[in-house]
């Protein structure tokens, strides 16, 4: 009879090697939920930053308001030498950083450059300043640039001290921390993911692991256990249109389709597209007085509209919901101007809210012309989703962030509807993705940087 010694053994060494794995997941999970927590906590502070720079723009542009056409020039080419001098690859959104990042080899030095930590920390001041002067720019596109750079550092850390990780690789990390850090910008978890799926891996093969997703929501849901469950834009609390709610639907999806598609064309050409040929060569080679230029624009919009255009103008968007008048009846294509005068500069700053107080101004525009005052709100929200969806051609993401960002499940079918339409209607205008197109041109500059640092070896070998 054979002894019961051997059975035991093997059953305890079965049992041994199943509680290893089982341990080695969990330590994965929770260096994954550490990474998430590191992307939200960077993303609130980054937050808290934006909205003082907000409050004192507020402050000095009423108290001094004709100090607008000194300052505004000024802090966009000191602005734009900084990213020249200190931090080429902070310039712009930082959505189109991370998409030109992933879409490189794993073996290229620009696919780290594109997101590291050093233009990461850069970009913060950088947006920050840009916000205090008064630039039409928002925090949200940064902080999909940051929370990649934090993901990606806290990924190598932890392979650097040799903790298990086996599984995940940098293009991981990146997209974890990217969507990561939009979910935890907006306070909006599901947008996140959406957000991942839809935007940053269009066109790409990247393996959506369970734990990546996880991850993703977790920075989500981190920021609304330390911040609270409060939209971004309050809570809406109107309801669909009882009569022909499809045809202004398709309305607002029409005007905000031929809007979007020119803002992300204008976004795309940059000023250098637009320009008669023979200015072209100034534009190239003088950034810094394009720079000046582009801030006296701004400053006049803002003048047109009372210091509406500043900043993310997150308060007209807000009222405008809340059925409160708007300022001024031209503020939408005010907005749209001062957000593309933004970008050309050169200078740090995302596209998202900017996009999106667009929208509203368009919504409340569309609400008086047809005599639809009392359904404002619900213009002002479809209208929303639509323009963002338009500029971005990222529908879903578009409208799952607008509902996460006003309360408005009632409404996701319509905001779908019009920003499905309205994205058709921009590709017509628009055919290429803005942030992908302009991710295109981060790629090349990395790999020209590739390119020049293997040339450099040998030249001095030479």
């Amino acid at each position: 009879m054979q002894s019961p010694a051997p059975r035991i053994r093997r059953s305890v060494q079965r049992k041994t090697r199943q509680a290893l794995r089982l341990s080695k997941k969990s330590l994965q999970l929770l260096l994954m939920l550490c990474g998430a927590a590191l992307v939200a906590l960077v993303s609130i502070g980054f937050a808290m930053m934006a909205d003082y720079a907000l409050e004192k723009n507020r402050e000095w542009t009423r108290a001094y308001p004709y100090l607008i056409w000194l300052i505004m020039p000024l802090a966009f080419v000191l602005l734009r030498w900084c990213v020249m001098r200190y931090a080429p690859y902070s310039a712009g959104s930082g959505i189109p950083q991370v998409i030109a990042s992933l879409s490189l080899h794993r073996d290229s030095p620009g696919k780290l450059r594109l997101v590291s930590l050093a233009q990461a920390i850069w970009k913060i001041p950088l947006t920050f300043l840009g916000l205090l002067a008064g630039a039409s720019i928002g925090r949200e596109g940064p902080s999909v640039q940051i929370g990649a750079a934090a993901m990606l550092a806290w990924g190598q850390w932890c392979q650097k001290i040799g903790l298990p990780l086996k599984g995940f690789n940098t293009r991981e990390w990146i997209a974890a921390g990217a969507a990561g850090g939009l979910a935890a910008a907006f306070n909006a978890p599901l947008s996140g993911v959406i957000f991942a799926i839809e935007e940053i891996g269009k066109g790409l093969d990247l393996r959506w692991q369970r734990l990546i997703l996880l991850g993703v929501l977790a920075a989500g849901f981190i920021v609304v256990a330390l911040t609270g469950d409060n939209p971004y834009f309050g809570t809406f609390h109107s309801s669909p249109l009882h009569e022909n709610m499809l045809f202004w639907a398709l309305l607002c999806a029409a005007v905000c389709g031929v809007a979007g598609g020119i803002f992300a064309r204008l976004l795309s050409k940059g000023l250098a597209g637009c320009v008669p040929s023979a200015l072209r060569h100034h534009v190239h080679n003088h950034p810094l007085r394009v720079a000046a230029l582009m801030g006296l624009v701004v400053a006049f919009l803002g003048y047109l509209t009372a210091g509406g255009v500043f900043g993310t103008s997150y308060d007209v968007a807000k009222n405008a919901l809340m059925m409160l008048p708007q300022d001024s009846e031209h503020f939408s294509l005010a907005k749209l101007l001062a957000t593309v005068a933004s970008y050309w500069a050169g200078i740090p700053g995302g596209i998202f809210t900017p996009a999106l107080t667009t929208g509203a101004g368009i919504g409340v525009q569309l609400a008086h012309s047809v005599n639809m005052q009392e359904a404002q709100s619900v213009f002002v929200l479809i209208c929303m989703a639509a323009f963002l969806a338009a500029s971005t051609q990222s529908p879903v993401t578009a409208s799952v962030i607008v509902m996460e960002m006003s309360g408005s499940q009632a409404m996701l079918f319509w905001m779908l509807l019009t920003s499905l339409v309205a994205t058709v209607v921009s590709k017509q205008i628009c055919p290429q993705a803005f942030y992908h197109y302009s991710a295109g041109r981060f790629r090349q500059l990395a790999l020209s940087e590739d390119a020049r640092q293997a040339a450099a070896p040998a030249r001095t070998g030479y």
